[in-house]
Formats: structure tokens, sequence, C-alpha cells
């Protein structure tokens, strides 16, 4: 493949095809233009479809189970104390920017996921929506901190207000794009690099926030309503700042626009833990008076024999003797009791009575290395068309298994399985591709910068 000296991946946290290569492509003349130029497609993302790991995921070469790492919160040990935040300390495999500062060549990263706390590099790093607040140290190096401060006006983390209240998310979305790529702008043209990685999230909040204002197809979208239009509006404000982006960039860069998953319309959530304590599975001591997270309520381990986590999907976990402090299932029984179990949730209905379309997936099936703490079972109940609520105790008005209010804020979008990817530079291969895949970036980047490939990379390079 083509050489080329500078490569910039501009990120678009839960960017998706449907929008920005058909619906809003009108909109978009920038991407759309770049588009004609590029190898481009639908890009096939991790399992499970969620940012962190898959930003990682992206940039290593490596999935979920060689990184150890299925979500943004993760079991460190076989406790019943939940789950811990995955933080750049978890991922061990080198990043791109990794490789290139083992090779003597610098790199900017900005706000790409998984990268909190700031990690060494040869150039700099400006961590991502995971860090706590401005008050601690979250550029490498260090005394980047003040000059980002200074250029941003005051660095935005990520979006006050996001799983509160649509009203507040409506500008700062807005505000927060202008100022990333501000910010990527100042970066590109006052230090050396030969990659350049900047994460935009606020697609990801645009899309959690309002599509049920802006998809017709959405089972609670209203015709005429305020925020109708923000979809496109959006989209038009990030195409202008991609044209101001691309035109301060050097002309031997390539350009890869890339996202780490889609969305799409979510029609519910599916109370999880309700539904195991409905089949026998989960126990509780006490019935909590008000949604409780499982892992804060009062379980009965030693009559329970599976619990799940909530979240855009959902975690089943098995409660193994020997395995699991109470642990109540024979490891002889493990297999029988998770294809029951697999059966009992593939047969789900939705709230109408319609076969809902739940996929239950054992680690094993997704990847031929598994490493950390996996769920015993990955849950996309309706096939990512419904969350998963691990809540115990009423939601709102609901009682049922079927909830309509979210326990965790307002939220009508889940994740889905394709991503995009356009790549751009002289000389490199252009035109449409449906076999692309998250496991192809690494690579593709890695030759095209001239670097090597690293042990137990997954992928090809595109060509």
């Amino acid at each position: 493949m083509t050489k080329v000296r500078r490569l910039a991946l501009i990120g678009l946290d839960c960017g998706t095809p449907e929008l920005l290569f058909e619906r809003f492509a009108d909109d978009m003349p920038t991407l759309t233009k770049l588009r004609g130029q590029a190898l481009w497609g639908p890009l096939r993302t991790i399992d499970p479809p969620i940012s962190i790991p898959a930003w990682m995921c992206m940039l290593s070469g490596r999935n979920p189970g060689d990184l150890g790492v299925y979500g943004m919160r993760n079991r460190s040990d076989h406790s019943y104390n939940g789950l811990g935040f995955a933080t750049s300390k978890t991922f061990r495999a080198p990043r791109l920017w990794d490789s290139l500062s083992a090779a003597g060549r610098d790199s900017i990263v900005l706000s790409v996921p998984g990268t909190y706390p700031p990690t060494p590099l040869r150039g700099c790093m400006v961590s991502c929506f995971l860090t706590p607040s401005t008050e601690v140290q979250f550029t490498h190096p260090p005394e980047l901190r003040g000059e980002v401060q200074q250029v941003t006006g005051g660095y935005t983390i990520d979006i006050p207000g996001f799983r509160k209240d649509a009203e507040p998310v409506a500008q700062r979305m807005f505000d927060m794009t202008e100022q990333r790529f501000a910010l990527a702008k100042h970066l590109a043209t006052t230090r050396r690099w030969d990659f350049l990685s900047f994460v935009d999230v606020a697609p990801d909040r645009l899309h959690h926030s309002f599509w049920k204002f802006c998809d017709p197809d959405h089972p609670r979208y209203e015709p005429g309503n305020r925020y109708e239009h923000v979809f496109r509006d959006y989209y038009r404000a990030v195409d202008d700042h991609l044209a101001d982006f691309l035109e301060t960039l050097p002309d031997d860069a390539a350009v890869l626009v890339a996202s780490d998953h889609g969305g799409q319309p979510m029609v519910g959530g599916f109370r999880f833990n309700e539904w195991l304590i409905r089949e026998g599975l989960l126990t509780l001591a006490e019935r909590p008076a008000k949604p409780t997270a499982v892992g804060n309520a009062k379980v009965d381990w030693s009559r329970t024999i599976a619990w799940g986590e909530g979240g855009y999907y959902g975690r089943l976990f098995l409660n193994v003797e020997g395995r699991e402090p109470h642990g109540t299932v024979p490891r002889s029984q493990y297999e029988t009791v998770r294809q029951q179990i697999i059966d009992k949730l593939e047969a789900l209905v939705d709230h109408e009575g319609r076969p809902m379309g739940t996929r239950a997936l054992r680690p094993e099936e997704l990847y031929d290395e598994v490493n950390g703490i996996p769920p015993d079972l990955f849950v996309y109940f309706g096939n990512l068309r419904w969350r998963s609520v691990g809540s115990v105790g009423s939601v709102g008005s609901d009682q049922g298994l079927y909830a309509f209010e979210n326990d965790t804020g307002p939220d009508d979008c889940n994740h889905s399985d394709q991503a995009v990817f356009v790549l751009a530079g002289e000389g490199l291969p252009t035109g449409r591709r449906d076999d692309l895949s998250i496991m192809d970036v690494a690579p593709t980047l890695q030759s095209l910068l001239g670097l090597p490939r690293q042990p137990g990379q997954r992928g090809r390079v595109l060509a």
C-alpha cells in the first residue's frame, strides 16, 4: 500500500452509516466529497458495540477478548461487588501512538475514549470523557494543560446534564464540537506529528438525547416537535468544522473519518433482573422500595443462580460453585444451565407479544481468546433495540418487565454494530466496500505509516 507521511483520524463517536452516508449526505457536502475520493463503507464494529473498548480495539488491532475488556465497566474479580471502570491502565496492548513513539515518531491524541489517565507518549495527549474534571491532570505533558485551557477558554470534558434533560444538551453539543475541532486545529498547526487522532463524543450525546425527536421510525416520534431538525443542524455544523479542519492539514496527509459504533432507535428497556426473579433464577432477601442497582440490593446469594447488569446490552453472570463466594451452579451443570437460560432469553416476546429477537451470546463464541472476567452471556435484547435495565424495584409508573422510563435518565437510542469508515489520501484505493471490519483499521494505518505489524494483531491491510 502507498505510504503516507502523516495521517489524521477524525473520530465521530456513534457515527451511523444510514445518517452520514444517506439521510444527511446532502447536508454534509464536505464529507460526501471526501467519500467520493476515498475507500469507504459501513464498518463492522466489535461485540459488544461499546465505545470503551471499541476505540482501543480499533487503534490496537485487538478484540475485547484479547484485551480482557468488555465494556466501560468490567468485573475485576468473582465477588458480587459490581463492576469497575476501565481506565487507560486497563489496556495493555500497544495502540498506534505507542508504536509510533517506539519508532521515534510523534502523535497528537485528543479525547480518544480509553485515555484517562493520560499516558506518556512521544507527542501530546488530552484525555477522554472519563476524566473526572479539569482539576486533575488530564494532559501529557502536564504543562500542556494550561495551553488547552487557554485555547478553549475552559476545556469541556463532556456535556453537563447528559442523560438528565435534553434542553441543556441542545446547545452544548454544538459548543463542544466547535471546541474539539478548534483544539485539534491548534494542536495540528503548533505541534510536530505523524499521527493525529481526535474523537468528538458529541454525536453520541446527540443520538442518545434526541433520536426520538428526529427519526420518524422511532416509536415515540412526534411530528413538528421543537427538536425535529436538530440532527440535520448538528451534522451541517460538523461538516463546516470538517471543511475548515481539512484546510489546515498538509497536502501529504491522509485522512480517516471513522466511528466506533452506530446508533438506532431504542424501543425501551427490558428489566433483566426482574425477569430473572420471575424465572426463579435470582432471589432477593428483601425487595427494595425504589429502583436499586442489583449490586446494592439485598440478594440471597445462597438461592440465586444468575444475575444481570444493565446498560446498552445485558451481562449475565452465573453464580458458579467454587467460583463465586456463594456459588449454587455446580460446574458439571454450567453449560446445561447456561443453555437453558439462552433458550429462555431468545424466546422472549416484546410488550405487544411479538418475538423480541433477543440474542444471547457466549464469550467463547465471540472471541477465540478470552481474557479477564467476561460475562457468562452477552445479551442483546431485541438485538439492541431494547436496553438492559439492571435495577430491581419499580421504574416510574411501570411495574412490568418492559420499561419506557429509563432508570438512568432520558435516552432513546441504542448502539448498533455498523460504524463508518472513510479513508482518503493520494494514491490510496477508492470506492465502496461492504466487508470492512474495525479490526482492519490498525493494520491498515500501520501499513500506511510504514510500521510493522504487531504480534497478536488481528485484521487485514485494506489494499
